[in-house]
C-alpha cells in the first residue's frame, strides 16, 4: 500500500452523490480517511456528509463539502484552490443520456461530451500539475467499458469516456515519475439512477461492487480496473474482433 493512502489521507471525491461515489465515501470513512465531498447538490452533500462522520466516529475523521459544477470551467481553480492540500483525487462524475436523443439533438449531445470528457480534463489538469509538483498523491478516473470499443448502441458516451481513458493513460505515464499514480475505473453497467429503465444490460452490478473495486485498485497502485473483474477478458476479446466483422454486428 501506497504512502499517500491509509488512515488519514485526505481524499477528494468528485461526484459525491453519484451511487457509486456514496459507496466508495462509505468505505474511505470507515477506515479511518479525512474526506472533501463536491457535487452540485449540497443538500445532499451535507447529508451524506452527516452518515459519513457517524461511519468514521472512531476515527474522529475530518468531511468537508464543496460545490462543483462540471461545466463552470472558470470556476474549476477557484474550487480547487478550495479544496485544500489533498492525497488523492476520485473523479466520478459523469453523464449518460438517452444516445438516440443525442445523435438528433446537439444540446443534448454536447452535454454528453462535455461532462464526461472536458469537464474532467478541466478538473484533472489542475490536479495533475498540484501532484507532480509535490511529488505526492492518487488519482482514480471513472472511465467506462463503453469506450474500449465503440458500438451502434452507445458510441457518442463511448467516445467521451474512449477519450477520458486516454487521457487517464498518457496522465499515467506523466506523472510515475513523480510518484503519483493514476488509475483509470472501467465498470461495465451499474445498478444505478444512470441505468434505471434500461433493458438487457449484462454483468450488472450494485454500486457497492464497483465502489469495493476502485478502493481495492487504488491500494494496489493499479494502473486499470475492471469491474467486474470479467470485463477485462470481454473487452480483450471484443477488441481483436476484426473491423470488418464488428461493423455487421447489432449491440
Amino acid at each position: 500500500m501506497q504512502k499517500t493512502f491509509g488512515k488519514g489521507s485526505r481524499v477528494l471525491i468528485v461526484g459525491a452523490t453519484s451511487g457509486i461515489a456514496r459507496e466508495l465515501a462509505r468505505i474511505f470513512a470507515a477506515r479511518g480517511f479525512d474526506l472533501v465531498l463536491a457535487a452540485r447538490d449540497t443538500q445532499e452533500l451535507q447529508l451524506l456528509a452527516a452518515d459519513l462522520q457517524i461511519r468514521g466516529a472512531k476515527y474522529k475523521i475530518s468531511v468537508q463539502t464543496l460545490a462543483f459544477s462540471a461545466l463552470d470551467y472558470d470556476a474549476h481553480a477557484d474550487f480547487w484552490n478550495r479544496c485544500g492540500e489533498v492525497d488523492g483525487v476520485v473523479c466520478c462524475f459523469g453523464w449518460l443520456d438517452a444516445e438516440m436523443e443525442a445523435r438528433s439533438d446537439w444540446n443534448k449531445c454536447r452535454e454528453m461530451l462535455e461532462i464526461n470528457f472536458n469537464a474532467n480534463v478541466s478538473l484533472l489538469n489542475l490536479v495533475a500539475n498540484d501532484f507532480e509538483a509535490r511529488k505526492h498523491g492518487f488519482i482514480a478516473v471513472l472511465s467506462s467499458v463503453a469506450g474500449d470499443r465503440g458500438r451502434s448502441g452507445n458510441y457518442i458516451y463511448g467516445a467521451a469516456k474512449s477519450g477520458l481513458s486516454t487521457y487517464a493513460e498518457g496522465l499515467r505515464q506523466r506523472l510515475f515519475g513523480a510518484g503519483v499514480s493514476v488509475t483509470t475505473i472501467k465498470p461495465g453497467p451499474v445498478d444505478t439512477g444512470m441505468t434505471w429503465g434500461m433493458d438487457k444490460l449484462p454483468l450488472m452490478v450494485p454500486p457497492e461492487k464497483v465502489a469495493f473495486d476502485i478502493f481495492s485498485g487504488l491500494a494496489r497502485r493499479a494502473d486499470v480496473v475492471y469491474s467486474p473483474a470479467p470485463w477485462r477478458l470481454i473487452m480483450a476479446v471484443m477488441r481483436i474482433v476484426p473491423a470488418r466483422i464488428w461493423k455487421k454486428l447489432k449491440f
